[in-house]
């Protein structure tokens, strides 16, 4: 399998029943060669921020469209915190992860 990215899916579908939602959830959780991560959900507007580790954007649309889920977006996504922010600040970090006794986990 090739390396996997983050990805966030925007699913947009006002008026959609919860329950459609929970039971696209238990479909997505099956998936083998991507893994869905989480979802950040607004019932009342009928949106869906979903964050995804894939090995590509079209393996994504291949899985929403196998089990007819659809899809606003989708795109290729990298985390960061504010206290990161400023290169100065990111320079320092990536210095300090160089040599903690706790990298990669």
């Amino acid at each position: 399998m090739s390396k996997l990215k983050k990805f966030m899916v925007v699913h947009n579908n006002p008026g959609i029943d919860c329950k459609e939602v929970q039971s696209n959830w238990r479909k997505l959780a099956n998936v083998e060669y991507a893994t869905w991560l989480k979802t950040y959900f607004n019932e009342k507007k009928g949106i869906r921020y979903c964050i995804w580790m894939a090995p590509g954007e079209e393996d994504l649309k291949n899985i929403f469209t196998e089990i007819d889920v659809s899809w606003e977006s989708i795109m290729p996504i990298e985390e960061t915190v504010p206290d990161l922010w400023g290169e100065e600040a990111w320079q320092s970090h990536l210095e300090a992860d160089k040599s903690a006794d706790n990298l990669g986990t």
